[in-house]
């Protein structure tokens, strides 16, 4: 069956043909109208408006058609009844029927159940009535709410009102207690103040509290508040008590400092325990402070005076009764090439050149204890200068560190302040040092000490700066200003006495290392050693001058021997000496070690060829012309030298061996030092065998293969053979 509800039984709806469909009846046209009516009817359900009368479509609304007929086909009841073939007539008439039967069934129910609706009716009045009451409750509770609303929040503004109060009342209360306790003085304090000793806890907890209350009464007094008049009087009674108790205290331990052999550092201990006395002082009298003040400084400073005094007067007595003086100098002639009648002025002029063990002083021994006078004098020690300078400025470091610090303690000062006042202390001790130093290096001609002391001055500065003290800054400096020009002073003695060294004075030399190259080699060292951790140009310059002198000396020196070997025996051993104590004193790449490490090997170099020569010159000079004719393309010139080779060849093989212990025997006995004429021995015999190796490649050319004196020639490993058995047994 067709889907399309204008079609019956597969024919078209608007056919002419006679078949069912309602809009080619024959029916008379009262019939069709009503069709067509009914048509209208169902097409409206359906979104269709259909024009029956129109020949003439136009085709928008027919696409509008086609959409409207297509959306209500797709509705699921119209699509289900079509599907089953039913008659849309019929099917709305048979849908009347039912809903009219349906209708009066429920009529006839309602009839039924006409007396329970009554009975519900009623009841629905009822609860009406109970809801309506139950409403006039709740207004009436609304009512009352309300009231009691208005009451709370009433209550509400009382309680913050009364909690404003009650706070204003408690603020006024704490500072009104707080104003009194603190206007107000306890017996317990006048008690305090007026008996208890100073010495006590209780009297300075009162006089802490006493000094609040006399700020507070004055500031009170300020703003005019009657009540401070009331304990004004009380108050100041109790401070011109505790003011005149603090003096008498403070002066009392104050006088402890002049008694003989005291130690001073227990009343500083004693002081600062009550150090807030001296802030009463200042706070509330100024005079009594000052007198407190200045009494303290007059008395340590005549204290300390003494002290140091008493202390360099008997220091100075341990002092080696030999010391330097202007004729112990690095080229003054050894005492033991002087007549019997000189009397010398040191035993051992070469103490004061060598560092030794001296260099303690500023290492290990930097802050040991310092020197006790009497104790030494007892076992009988003697001291070197530098020594006793050490013992004196730590002694004087760190006296001045805990007065330094003292001061700025308990006299409440800092920076300029405490300067001023350790100036005040230490300032004539300070003066009293400063000239005896200059007595003490206007006299002294150890160079050696006098720059273990500048360098015992710097590090004792960088000490004090540790400790946040440089009250000693300006006397550091002045020191240096001492000791720097002296020690220039001397440096330029020495180097003068080098400069004016007269060689044909020195009497007869020999090869070994001259006395003045030793005094510059064990100075030196010790001079690039001390200088090596706090670095200073002056010295740097000192030395370089220093040793351009004494390489001239040496050189000079050299010039008295004959030869030119022995010359150079001698350079070697002064070279090789000067490089060992340097090598020992400083580090390896100091400038004056690299200076004798170069001239020490051109030395040698020269010093090899000058001993190979006699035995070996004919082999070595041909070698060096031979080689100039092979590399020149002289092969002709090369071929008569064949003669000249035979000779060559047959003196070595007869006397190489024993040329060899000569070499061997000569070098080992020229040098005093046995690991440098090993070395210079070994360096020898290496240029020998190089040079044969070169003869031998020589020989080996095109134009000397016919020679017949090739077959002379010694094998070079049997030259190497002999040459290992000179080789030293040691590392």
């Amino acid at each position: 069956m067709s889907t399309n509800p204008f079609e019956c039984d597969g024919q078209d709806s608007f056919s002419d043909s006679g078949n069912n469909n309602p809009f080619t009846s024959n029916e008379p046209d009262s019939e069709t109208d009503a069709e067509v009516d009914d048509l209208d009817a169902m097409s409206e359900p359906l979104g269709l408006d259909i024009n029956i009368e129109s020949d003439v479509a136009d085709d928008h609304i027919l696409d509008n058609l086609e959409e409207c007929i297509q959306d209500n086909l797709d509705d699921e009841l119209v699509s289900t009844a079509l599907k089953s073939g039913v008659d849309l007539r019929a099917y709305s008439k048979q849908i009347d029927a039912e809903l009219n039967q349906v209708e009066s069934e429920s009529i006839q129910d309602y009839i039924a159940e006409a007396k329970v609706i009554a009975g519900l009716h009623k009841q629905i009045k009822g609860c009406d009535s109970i809801l309506a009451r139950m409403e006039d409750m709740l207004c009436g509770f609304q009512d009352k709410l309300s009231s009691i609303s208005g009451e709370i929040r009433s209550l509400q503004d009382q309680s913050i009102t009364m909690n404003v109060k009650l706070k204003n009342r408690q603020a006024v209360r704490g500072n009104l207690s707080q104003f009194v306790d603190e206007m107000s003085v306890t017996e317990l304090m006048i008690l305090h103040i007026l008996d208890t000793p100073v010495t006590d806890r209780y009297f300075l907890e009162q006089l802490h509290e006493l000094n609040h209350k006399i700020n507070f009464v004055k500031e009170q007094s300020f703003k005019e508040a009657a009540s401070s008049q009331d304990v004004k009087d009380v108050i100041e009674k109790l401070k011109i008590k505790a003011l005149s108790k603090i003096r008498d205290y403070l002066l009392s331990n104050i006088m402890k400092f002049k008694k003989p052999m005291a130690n001073y550092q227990m009343p500083q201990q004693s002081l600062l325990k009550v150090r807030f006395f001296y802030e009463f002082l200042l706070a509330h009298e100024r005079v009594i402070a000052k007198e407190i003040r200045d009494v303290y400084m007059d008395t340590t400073s005549k204290m300390y005076y003494s002290y140091f005094r008493a202390y360099t007067s008997r220091l100075m007595k341990l002092q080696y009764e030999e010391v330097a003086d202007k004729d112990d100098l690095m080229g003054e002639e050894d005492s033991s090439r002087r007549s019997v009648f000189y009397k010398p002025s040191l035993k051992n002029k070469g103490t004061i050149f060598t560092l030794g063990n001296r260099g303690d002083v500023i290492t290990k021994d930097l802050e040991a204890p310092i020197i006790v006078p009497h104790a030494a004098q007892k076992t009988e020690v003697k001291y070197t200068l530098e020594q006793l300078f050490r013992s004196q400025h730590y002694a004087l470091l760190d006296n001045s560190c805990r007065e330094y610090l003292f001061l700025s303690d308990f006299f409440l000062v800092h920076g300029k302040g405490a300067q001023d006042l350790f100036n005040a202390v230490m300032g004539k001790t300070l003066t009293m040092l400063i000239k005896h130093m200059e007595v003490y290096t206007n006299d002294c001609f150890d160079s050696i000490a006098l720059l273990l002391s500048i360098h015992i001055i710097n590090r004792y500065r960088v000490l004090m700066h540790k400790r946040q003290v440089p009250a000693l800054d300006k006397y550091w400096e002045g020191l240096l200003e001492l000791l720097w020009p002296r020690f220039q002073y001397i440096l330029e003695l020495n180097i003068k006495s080098i400069r004016d060294t007269d060689a044909m004075k020195l009497g007869s030399i020999d090869v070994r290392p001259h006395y003045v190259t030793r005094r510059y080699a064990e100075f030196s060292g010790a001079v690039v050693g001390i200088n090596e951790s706090y670095p200073d140009e002056r010295v740097h310059k000192a030395l370089a001058e220093l040793q351009l002198e004494v390489e001239g000396f040496i050189l000079r020196m050299a010039a008295e021997f004959q030869y030119r070997k022995e010359q150079l025996v001698f350079l070697i051993n002064n070279y090789d000496l000067m490089l060992s104590v340097l090598m020992e004193r400083t580090a390896d790449e100091s400038k004056e070690s690299e200076t004798f490490k170069q001239l020490l090997s051109a030395r040698s170099q020269e010093y090899v060829d000058e001993v190979i020569a006699p035995c070996f010159g004919g082999l070595i000079t041909f070698v060096k012309e031979a080689e100039l004719m092979v590399e020149s393309g002289q092969m002709e010139k090369l071929r008569s030298q064949e003669s000249r080779v035979e000779q060559i060849v047959r003196s070595f093989a007869s006397n190489w061996k024993k040329s060899l212990e000569l070499i061997n025997g000569e070098v080992m006995k020229s040098f005093t030092n046995f690991k440098n004429g090993t070395s210079i021995l070994q360096a020898t015999l290496t240029h020998l065998i190089q040079y044969y190796h070169r003869f031998t490649k020589i020989l080996s050319q095109t134009v000397c293969k016919s020679w017949p004196i090739r077959s002379e020639l010694v094998n070079i490993h049997h030259v190497m053979v002999e040459v290992k058995k000179h080789k030293p047994n040691f590392v």
